[in-house]
């Protein structure tokens, strides 16, 4: 099963993708590469998660062109020089000539945005980087950032969960057409111990994990990249597409409360 795309302003990504934080060597490598085989096309990484060269070598075996390639530079490179030279980095850790999406991995108030902004749209013209985007960034972090880009940001990552309210973000990103992308959609493991996600998982015969997801990607402007490593993991987080959420279910899930949107 494939992932199936969401596009905004010409922009298009795949609506699940795999999170590869804390995934290192040869355990990273496998389960990108079984990812991809299995449908998987969005591919989430960063300098921070030090398995750049991993994800490299798993996504050499499949065509360029047909996946999306994520990462992102640290908060202590934002500095023009340092920003451009954290991406080249990245490019040559990964063995590829672009990357699909280059983010800011959090933001740093002692750099100037505006500063970060010149270093990613030289990156754009220079073929290096198809989008940019931010990441951790707060809504007035994120609308400073757009004021200080000519070039558009297509998406601020950000952990979302069910039961975790995100409704001012959301807002804001479909009203100024950009996508919100959820990390930690499993919120690391606690949203699948809720009863009332079991209950509801118990009625379609799928896990809670594939509601809490299923949940995300119906939303409008709203992707998901859950990290998982073995392959029972891999294949059901993506069997998300050939079957709907009743509305009483997904009003349900709209009023979980799990976590407040400032944790």
């Amino acid at each position: 099963m494939k992932s199936k795309t969401k596009s905004i302003n010409g922009t298009s990504i795949p609506a699940l993708g795999l999170g590869t934080w804390n995934m290192r060597g040869s355990e990273c490598e496998k389960s990108v590469r079984k990812a991809i085989e299995l449908g998987y096309r969005h591919i989430d990484t960063a300098a921070f998660y030090e398995n750049e060269k991993s994800v490299g070598k798993a996504i050499d075996d499949f065509l360029r062109d047909e996946l999306f390639i994520t990462t992102k530079v640290w908060k202590d490179k934002l500095r023009y020089e340092d920003f451009k030279r954290s991406a080249e980095g990245s490019l040559n850790r990964l063995d590829t000539n672009y990357v699909d999406l280059l983010l800011i991995h959090w933001p740093n108030e002692e750099v100037p945005i505006r500063e970060t902004m010149k270093a990613m749209k030289e990156l754009v013209e220079e073929g290096k980087v198809r989008h940019i985007g931010v990441s951790n960034f707060s809504q007035d972090q994120l609308n400073r950032a757009r004021e200080s880009s000519s070039e558009p940001i297509v998406t601020n990552q950000v952990k979302y969960h069910v039961g975790m309210d995100r409704s001012s973000l959301l807002h804001y990103c479909r009203e100024n057409g950009l996508f919100l992308t959820a990390y930690s959609p499993l919120g690391q493991g606690e949203v699948s111990n809720q009863a009332e996600l079991s209950d509801i998982a118990a009625k379609y015969d799928k896990s809670p994990g594939q509601i809490a997801l299923k949940w995300l990607i119906i939303q409008e402007n709203v992707l998901a990249i859950p990290k998982a490593s073995s392959e029972s993991h891999l294949r059901e987080n993506i069997q998300l597409f050939d079957w709907q959420l009743e509305e009483e279910d997904i009003d349900k899930l709209n009023h979980l409360v799990i976590e407040s949107e400032n944790n």
